[in-house]
């Protein structure tokens, strides 16, 4: 029996009044994900790329539709009951970071094990082993400013990841980044990716996405088109030092 997609949305809608005037910013949006998928989704300014971004992380609730989630309708869920998902389904990697300046790699790493209240010994554990993947065994106890750009991304990274989370949801992941540590990041979810996670990509920029398997074009809130990526980017060698 094929698996049920970890994704699944059909015509999904959503309207925003301003003032007086209709804003229908996803006229009918209908795709699957699977587990393990790459995938990047673009489109340009006003094509409904960030409201999907929002409704798919759980930040918004479309106006019809459905999405489901890891086979969870989420489509109408409260807001309460929509902090619990995303913190239980979804890691989010942010183009600003989002990290707290007064605290360290470790305790940044450690928050969303707080809110889902799993107990200190087991916080520092999970928070260390996931540093490690990114390369930041170094770096525990450096705060965010005594970090570059690229290190401050992989904490980022390894707090999105600490939950074990059913997607990993990134929005611009480089958009902060010069160009030579933005590839050293995408190295990094090329790696993660082999290692059996499930990748969405929010991005504008073609050199990103095209180290996705699959890009999903958005234009006036609908899919323009829909592809396979025939051949991926691939970013140099896998044993990467540390950015």
């Amino acid at each position: 029996m094929k698996d049920q997609p970890i994704i699944s949305i059909r015509e999904l809608k959503k309207e925003y009044t301003m003032g007086t005037q209709k804003v229908h910013a996803l006229r009918g949006v209908d795709f699957d994900i699977n587990k393990n998928e790459y995938v990047a989704i673009m489109g340009p300014s006003g094509s409904g790329k960030s409201t999907l971004m929002n409704i798919i992380g759980c930040l918004d609730t479309p106006s019809a539709g459905f999405y489901h989630l890891n086979s969870q309708d989420v489509s109408h869920l409260t807001d309460n009951e929509l902090a619990e998902v995303r913190n239980r389904e979804i890691g989010f990697v942010f183009q600003t970071f989002n990290l707290l300046p007064r605290s360290d790699c470790l305790a940044n790493v450690e928050l969303p094990l707080i809110y889902a209240g799993i107990r200190s010994s087991v916080r520092k554990a999970r928070a260390l082993e996931v540093l490690e993947r990114v390369g930041l065994t170094d770096r525990v106890d450096h705060k965010p400013n005594e970090l570059s750009g690229g290190q401050r991304q992989r904490v980022a990274i390894a707090r999105a990841l600490v939950n074990n989370p059913s997607i990993l949801l990134a929005d611009e992941p480089t958009g902060n980044l010069d160009s030579k540590t933005g590839e050293e990041i995408m190295r990094l979810f090329e790696d993660l990716h082999e290692a059996g996670h499930t990748i969405i990509v929010v991005t504008h920029e073609q050199d990103v996405a095209r180290h996705s398997r699959r890009i999903i074009n958005l234009r006036d809130g609908m899919i323009e088109t829909d592809t396979r990526v025939e051949e991926p980017v691939l970013v140099g060698e896998r044993n990467a030092a540390a950015v």
